[in-house]
């Protein structure tokens, strides 16, 4: 009889350290749901939505073909830049046509958003004869442009040869490519400021394309300007994209980022600072406790898929206290370079870019800090049926998922090449697999794959659903159904460790 306690004694010393390790980690989670949620506000997503209502929407007054979105051709393009982009880019006007009295010369976009410096306009362009046409066509065609790829493009003067619209400027080092919907793009090109005045803005765009700026070659050209609204302290990045393809016509794309780039200005701001230092101490408190595990465990340690998961948050929040660091001293550089020159554009892109990114780590950050919490409930009942459920199934799912999978993308190749010409969603071979999961969910548009071939896309889409929804859907549910019922009766036999837990809180 004298073993028996001795058993609960270790098991009791066990709850304890978990429930303590449980509390302080909900603290840190505590930490760091305050400062994730501080750095995003409701004020951001109104302000994208006001930006591009601005430059994306055709306003109804106007004829709809001058909107950002309905660029089709070079002429539009020009038609967008000339009207649209310099009516949204220089507000030099009350509602009620009153000129506003502007500090030198200040656009105020909305009234609110302060344009800083000036918009910045850039095209890549692609050299003639980069793709070889066939001979018997040698007659007709003299010229040929490819498609956009680092090595076709062109860095050659033309045009006028004078100015820096018509030199090619290599890219510095920090800027990101743009994945545009074509290609990926260098952060180089054929670059021009717009003036400050709109009269000026206008000549120079007229100017340009009179001269034909746009040529056979351009494969892409970016509008980039930035804004900064201090009633709510956020900078507004805005890039509008439009590329030319290969295939003549053109594709619009922007991006509207709305980051808190100036982090300490109010009350709140102090506090959130106050957060992070205390993150910063929660992690180097984890990392010293993780260094002793592994010291101690060696190669026991990365066996556990909890190791795996601590080293993984720890390698996340460095990585972000590092960029952090970085981007606070980038900022207020950046700051000081704008304020001396006010003609320039100032590239706030690769900033906002990698805040953005900096955002999205944090955010996977957060997710993974919440699965974790699973380590210390692992206690309780139901949780320990659900992982035992889970880990007993892993062979006969693994053995299902091929199976599934197999015929997945059977179907994914054959919907890929009887429709991709035809239906946007078929388009390329990722598209295929998103759209046959959207199928499986009943989100899908059965007349546009009728229309592409009326006989085998009925054929596809009826054997499709009865293979993947009806039979291997339930199969898999029956997989974990069936092993779940197994586990309960597992447990039903194994007495309880509830009443140890009630035990320690009433101690």
């Amino acid at each position: 009889g004298a073993v028996k306690p001795r058993v609960s004694c270790s098991r009791e010393l066990e709850l304890k350290t978990t429930l303590r390790e449980l509390l302080v980690y909900i603290v840190f989670l505590t930490d760091l749901c305050l400062l994730t949620f501080g750095m995003v506000s409701t004020d951001m997503y109104y302000l994208n939505k006001a930006m591009s209502h601005l430059f994306l929407e055709p306003s109804s007054s106007e004829d709809d073909r001058s909107g950002f979105g309905s660029i089709g051709s070079r002429a539009d393009f020009w038609r967008f830049a000339e009207g649209p982009l310099l009516d949204g880019l220089y507000w030099d006007k009350w509602y009620n046509n009153m000129t506003l009295t502007l500090q030198n010369n200040n656009s105020h976009i909305y009234y609110e958003n302060l344009l800083l410096g000036g918009a910045q306009i850039r095209q890549l362009k692609v050299r003639n004869n980069t793709c070889s046409i066939y001979p018997y066509f040698h007659t007709f065609l003299e010229d040929c442009y490819s498609e956009y790829h680092y090595r076709a493009e062109d860095r050659s003067d033309f045009g006028l040869r004078n100015e820096s619209e018509w030199k090619y400027t290599s890219a510095s080092s920090l800027s990101p490519w743009y994945w545009g919907s074509m290609g990926l793009y260098s952060s180089g090109g054929y670059m021009f400021t717009l003036p400050k005045s709109k009269q000026e803005s206008v000549e120079k765009l007229v100017f340009l394309r009179q001269n034909s700026w746009l040529t056979r070659g351009t494969r892409a050209v970016f509008i980039d300007f930035s804004t900064y609204n201090a009633n709510i302290n956020l900078f507004c990045i805005i890039k509008l994209v439009v590329e030319f393809p290969a295939t003549g016509g053109a594709l619009t794309s922007s991006h509207i980022y709305s980051v808190k780039l100036l982090r300490y200005v109010t009350y709140y701001d102090y506090f959130l600072a106050s957060c992070e230092i205390a993150f910063c101490l929660f992690i180097i408190t984890f990392i010293i406790q993780e260094a002793i595990k592994i010291v101690k465990l060696k190669k026991e340690y990365f066996r556990s898929a909890w190791n795996w998961l601590d080293l993984l948050l720890l390698v996340v929040s460095i990585l972000a206290i590092a960029f952090n660091v970085y981007r606070t001293v980038e900022v207020s550089l950046l700051m000081e370079e704008l304020l001396s020159d006010a003609h320039v554009y100032p590239d706030f892109y690769f900033l906002a870019f990698w805040q953005v990114l900096y955002n999205n780590m944090i955010a996977v950050n957060i997710f993974f800090a919440w699965i974790k919490i699973f380590k210390y409930v692992n206690f309780n009942k139901t949780m320990t049926q659900l992982s035992s459920t889970l880990s007993r199934c892993a062979k006969d799912i693994t053995g299902f998922a091929i199976m599934f999978f197999i015929i997945f993308f059977a179907y994914a190749q054959l919907g890929y090449l009887v429709f991709g010409s035809q239906v946007e969603e078929f388009s390329t071979f990722q598209n295929c697999i998103f759209t046959q999961f959207r199928i499986v969910l009943g989100d899908f548009n059965f007349e546009t794959i009728e229309a592409a071939n009326r006989i085998l896309g009925p054929i596809y889409f009826i054997t499709f659903v009865f293979f993947v929804f009806f039979i291997l859907l339930n199969m898999f549910l029956a997989i974990i159904n069936d092993t779940y019922s197994e586990v309960k009766a597992d447990f039903e036999v194994i007495p309880s460790q509830e009443l140890q837990i009630r035990d320690l809180f009433r101690q």
